[in-house]
């Protein structure tokens, strides 16, 4: 039962089916097998119907029903839509907030190897502009600022200790507790996953860490936060100097943390396009989901890289729990 992979359709205005159809080509039948998709039936089927893409579906009221065939397993989430590709945004919020809801019920329950839910507008998970990773941290009832956002693929990591917050409000949401707690996350979970004690550099805040000024984050949060890490026996070195840090010295490291969303995801990017994935750590149970958004602009064009959500499912499927 442990084995199984659950898989979220996401927005329904998306690319979303398009990269779920492109995935599940490249994948084996035993990892296929593992595979549930939480969306709407009839949604799903539509759309994949639309795209001119050939695939079996089966309908199944739980992740119990096992099936004989190689169809992907449908457990419907039941709404009403009336265009597959257009559809209203409270009936999408409807739909994605019911879908989530039901994969944390799973995954709390310990039901399934974890959880990986495809692009979701922010917009659709209420009037508070939280991400997935914040709303599923409610859910799970931990600690505010517990969770960690972590990005990663064969070649490195990162993680802002800052989500999906406003620029003007950066400097009021950290301090030295919150980057202890975080780093102190992403170290336990490098030990448990790869067996590995990574090296971590972490970015100041300031252009030019401020030149280390008297006053500066830098001097006030950042640094003494480092030194109670490394009293830690964490191996971890900075502030490093985000300006030039992505150039080259990036390579020195498995993991960089930046302070803010844009200040490590935007070069990291950069670097990799769409090779990565986006994981929440700190929750009681595995989540994670491809690093891109809904491609609005590409809907129905069958332009779009699954390249990120097969790598979420290969992940998923050898991760230890």
């Amino acid at each position: 039962m442990k084995n199984k992979i659950i898989i979220l359709s996401g927005d329904p205005n998306s690319i979303n089916s398009e990269i779920i159809y492109k995935s599940l080509k490249t994948l084996n039948k035993s990892i296929k097998k593992k595979i549930y998709l939480i969306s709407n039936y009839k949604l799903i089927s539509e759309q994949f119907l639309k795209l001119k893409y050939s695939i079996k579906l089966t309908q199944v009221n739980d992740i119990y029903t096992e099936t004989d065939n190689d169809n992907l397993k449908v457990i419907n989430i039941t709404l009403n839509f009336k265009n597959p590709f257009n559809v209203l945004r409270r009936n999408a919020s409807k739909f994605v907030l019911k879908s989530l809801d039901y994969a944390h019920n799973l995954a709390l329950d310990g039901k399934v190897k974890g959880i990986i839910n495809c692009a979701i507008n922010k917009n659709l998970l209420g009037k508070s502009q939280i991400g997935v990773t914040e709303y599923l941290s409610t859910k799970c009832k931990i600690k505010k600022d517990s969770e960690v956002m972590l990005i990663q693929n064969k070649k490195l990591s990162i993680s802002p200790v800052t989500t999906h917050i406003d620029i003007k409000n950066i400097s009021k949401k950290i301090d030295k507790k919150i980057i202890i707690k975080k780093i102190k996350t992403i170290d336990k979970w490098y030990k448990k996953q790869y067996n590995k004690k990574p090296k971590i550099g972490i970015l100041g805040l300031n252009p030019h860490n401020a030149e280390l000024r008297k006053n500066s984050e830098e001097k006030k949060i950042i640094i003494p936060a480092i030194a109670k890490l490394k009293n830690l026996n964490i191996n971890i070195k900075g502030p490093l100097v985000s300006d030039t840090t992505f150039i080259e010295e990036y390579k020195k490291y498995d993991v960089v943390v930046g302070m803010f969303h844009d200040q490590v995801i935007s070069p990291f990017k950069t670097l990799f396009k769409f090779d990565a994935i986006n994981m929440t750590l700190g929750l009681k149970y595995i989540r994670v989901s491809p690093d891109h958004g809904t491609g609005v602009n590409l809907i129905g064009k069958k332009k779009a890289n699954p390249i990120s959500l097969i790598n979420c499912i290969h992940f998923l499927n050898k991760c230890n729990k």
